[in-house]
């Protein structure tokens, strides 16, 4: 088994090699992830902004955001999409592939936590295809379905307005990907005790 995982980082970049190394013991830290895109079509649209925000135990750590702006600009172009919000943006700016590599060492082994957070993986998984690597590894918790368990819920979606709203965490005038994942991580955090979450 050992020597079929060799096999598969072989040709793997250096960064993929280096994030594969870091599963061999568990992380106690989560990575809040909220993503800017093109559209909802995994296969057609892409990535044009990271914000993540680290947590461990109860604490939202402020020191360790990640933020960046993927200018998209041929993507735009060709689909006659604005690109107004990559040049008013205040984050840094990388490429595509300078992002995720960077996003995928912030990440490292900790949890993914996010609201829809499968279709922020299927985005990444997406653009490490590109890259000729795997997919993710890490674990994801998503916040709508954390709490559909706590209350018991089946028949209804909740968007992050109204999740804050329930768990009383004061509006936040979105500014960016960041602000929103801040959001996130409040609600986490409250969700996380009030389900009993180490």
């Amino acid at each position: 088994m050992i020597d079929w995982l060799k096999n598969i980082n072989k040709n793997s970049p250096e960064f993929w090699k280096n994030y594969h190394s870091k599963f061999e013991k568990k992380s106690n830290r989560y990575v809040v992830l909220c993503t800017e895109t093109s559209g909802l079509n995994p296969k057609k649209d892409v990535i044009l902004s990271f914000g993540a925000i680290a947590v461990i135990e109860d604490s939202v750590l402020l020191g360790e955001v990640f933020e960046v702006t993927i200018p998209q600009y041929k993507f735009l172009h060709d689909n006659g999409l604005s690109n107004d919000f990559l040049l008013e943006s205040e984050q840094p700016k990388l490429s595509e592939s300078q992002a995720i590599e960077k996003f995928i060492d912030y990440l490292g082994n900790a949890t993914l936590v996010g609201h829809r957070i499968n279709f922020y993986v299927e985005m990444i998984n997406q653009s490490l295809e590109k890259l000729a690597c795997g997919r993710l590894k890490n674990e994801a918790l998503d916040i709508e379905i954390m709490h559909k368990k706590l209350n018991d819920i089946n028949n209804a979606n909740f968007t992050i307005e109204q999740l804050s709203t329930i768990y009383k965490i004061p509006k936040n005038e979105r500014i960016s990907s960041t602000d929103e994942a801040y959001t996130i991580a409040l609600i986490f955090l409250k969700l996380k005790s009030r389900l009993g979450l180490k």
